[in-house]
This record gives C-alpha cells, structure tokens and sequence, in this order.
C-alpha cells in the first residue's frame, strides 16, 4: 500500500528553515540575534538532512501555524494554543493511547481548552506516522446512502472499511463512536476503541421544546482535527491533532443539518409544523435557525464551551485589527470565515480577504482526505 507523502528538498527545507527562524527570534525577545541558531539549524540540515526544532520553536510554531490557518475564524485564541510535546513517539499504541489523553485534557471537564498533541515528524529516511481518521471524534456511518444511513453518512465508507478490518461495531445508534485509525511508523493502519471517558457528549435538545430530547440528539465537545500536516519551517509533523472549540453553526448548520450528513432539518421542520411543500415557505430556514438555538442553548445548559457565529465573528476582526497593528497582514478565506447562517447579518460578510499561503501552517497532504474516508484500509 503507497503512502503519499509532501517531499522537499534540502534547500526548500532550508528556505523555509530560515524564514521561520527568523520569524521566531523577531516576536520573541528573550530569544536574542538568530544568527548563532541559523548556523546551527544550516550544519544540521547538512548532516542530517533535517534539524530539531528547540521546544520553544515547536510552541511558537504551532501557534503561528494557527495565525496562518485562512479557514479558521477563531484566531483571535492562537497564542494560547496548549502544546503537548511527543515527538518521540512513532508506534501506533503510544500514539491512540496520548490522543485519548489529548481529549480529556483538552475537555476540561467542558471548559475547552485549544490543544495540540505533537508526534514524530518525517524524517529523510522514513516518513512519520499518521492518523487516518478526519478527527478524534467521529460518529459511525451505518449504510450507503444518506436516505437509509444511521448515524452520520459522511462516514458510513470508513465505517464499512472498520467493519471489514473486525471491528464488531456499535449498538447501532446515530450516534456510536467510531475508533480511532492510526498507523505507526513502518506499521500498517490499526483501529483503536475509543474509550468513553475520553469523550464528553452534550444531549440536544430545545430550549422551548422539551420534546426534543426524545430524539436523543447529541453531539461531541471537542472538534479536534487529526489528519492535517504541521508544518513548521520545513519540518512536516503528519501527526499533530488539534482542536479549538465548536462555533455552533458548526454542528448546528453543518453537522446535523447537511443533507450528505445527519439531514435533520426536514425532521426539525415537521416538529415545528411548517410548510415543507414549498422552499418559497422558507422551511429549511426557520427550521435551520431553531436547531441552531438548540446546538447553543444545550451545550450552555451543559456547561460546556461554545461560541456563537454573532460573536465570533466580531471577534475575527478584532484579531485582524489586532494584527494589523503589529505589521501582519491576516489571510483569510472568506467561503470559510463567513458563517454558514445569516451571512450578511455578520461583520465579516461584507468585506474581502486575500486567501494566503504560508510555510507555517496545518495542510491537508496528498491522500489524507482519501484515508479519513477509509480508502485503502482493507
């Protein structure tokens, strides 16, 4: 089975190396004139070739990372990104074993906190290893076809390849939570059992309408990114989940909304008794706002860390205007940044963004999207 992996050359890294060094040493004063440190990165790279970023960098790397991320609208946070350092760690086992770790820190008994757990990088005579699945927390996809899909049909292919692999699946629920895929260092993939106590899972249900509980909605507390690349002054760490905390809309206008996941809103439109014959009743609308309300009221009453699209996006700008004073200019996609529910009644909406790009950043490599769908796993 090929694995495609992100190569650079020796001077890439080294282009790359130098501007991040330089970065570093400018926005940290303690770190003093960089000139002693790119000498000492330049004889490195020419031995090895690759070189060790110092913990500090790794810190301030992983932050910038997330400065750079154009489709995140939460970076107003980025410097205070919790690092869990484990680059010396390369077999599957060890790996599962600090991701589930990594969540019950970053939970925080609902207090999220923004964390990354950082794992072996890639080195010239090996890749690093990787996490197949999209996130830490996924649901399970039971079926073909989103019309008789139970549970979330955006994984119902990686569930099928899980099933395949021997995994004895779920008590058959929407919401049963997936294992977990990694693949060590000259290893083959393996699942891994998500334990219970490393999720915190937040009941849905309205704020006006207690019925809602009967459908025994719910939805996970930490969105915690698992196959994108780190990469840090051309250092590629493939394995370095991260999360921040959930925008609403996230679950409420996506997760549970998209008609290629759960579809909910034709169900939320009934209860609420609409007009479904017609788009021109604006159903999908009314219906979309009311599970929205629901999403935030549930995770407030539980206690648990959510933003709002209203606020965040205030506060996106305020990030803008906060690096704009310090002389960095703030890339931005405006598809992502813009929130999926009332758009134009954000801030955010009616301005554009240069969407740019950055040696400092988390990336999707070749492959990684085809893996987190199970592609390749049997």
């Amino acid at each position: 089975m090929e694995i495609l992996q992100q190569r650079s050359t020796t001077a890439q890294v080294w282009e790359a190396a130098e501007e991040f060094i330089r970065l570093f040493h400018r926005e940290n004063a303690d770190a003093g004139d960089p000139r002693a440190r790119l000498a000492a990165v330049r004889a490195e790279l020419a031995e090895t070739g690759t070189y060790v970023h110092t913990p500090e960098e790794l810190v301030h790397g992983a932050r910038v990372a997330w400065r750079n991320s154009n489709r995140c609208i939460g970076r107003l946070y980025w410097n205070s990104l919790r690092v869990r350092d484990r680059r010396g760690l390369t077999d599957a086992d060890d790996i599962a074993a600090e991701c589930f770790d990594h969540l019950r820190e970053a939970t925080n008994r609902g207090r999220v906190r923004p964390t990354i757990t950082v794992f072996a990088p890639d080195a010239p005579d090996r890749p690093g290893p990787l996490i197949w699945s999209e996130q830490l927390v996924r649901y399970a996809g039971y079926g073909d076809h989103p019309s008789i899909t139970v549970g979330d049909a955006r994984n119902a292919p990686l569930t099928e390849a899980l099933l395949h692999l021997g995994w004895p699946g779920g008590p058959g629920t929407p919401f049963d939570l997936l294992p977990l895929v990694v693949q060590g260092v000259d290893d083959k993939p393996r699942w891994f059992e998500t334990p219970a106590d490393a999720v915190l899972e937040v009941p849905i249900d309205h704020p006006e309408d207690g019925g809602w509980a009967d459908w025994g909605l719910r939805w996970h507390a930490v969105p915690a990114i698992s196959n994108m690349c780190l990469e840090i002054g051309g250092i590629h760490y493939p394995a370095a989940p991260f999360n921040g905390w959930y925008m609403g809309t996230e679950i409420g206008a996506r997760n549970l909304a998209d008609t290629d996941r759960y579809n909910l809103l034709p169900a939320v439109a009934r209860r609420l008794g609409l007009d479904t014959s017609s788009d021109r009743s604006l159903w999908k609308d009314r219906a979309l706002v009311e599970l929205n309300r629901a999403v935030l009221h549930s995770f407030d009453r539980a206690g648990v860390t959510i933003a709002d699209h209203h606020s965040e996006s205030r506060r996106f700008l305020a990030h803008m205007e906060r690096e704009e004073r310090k002389g960095r200019e703030v890339g931005a996609d405006w598809s992502w940044i813009v929130p999926p529910i009332s758009g134009s009644a954000t801030p955010v909406f009616h301005r554009t963004y240069e969407d740019r790009s950055s040696s400092t950043a988390y990336v999707h490599h070749p492959g990684a999207q085809e893996r987190a769908r199970g592609r390749d796993l049997v």
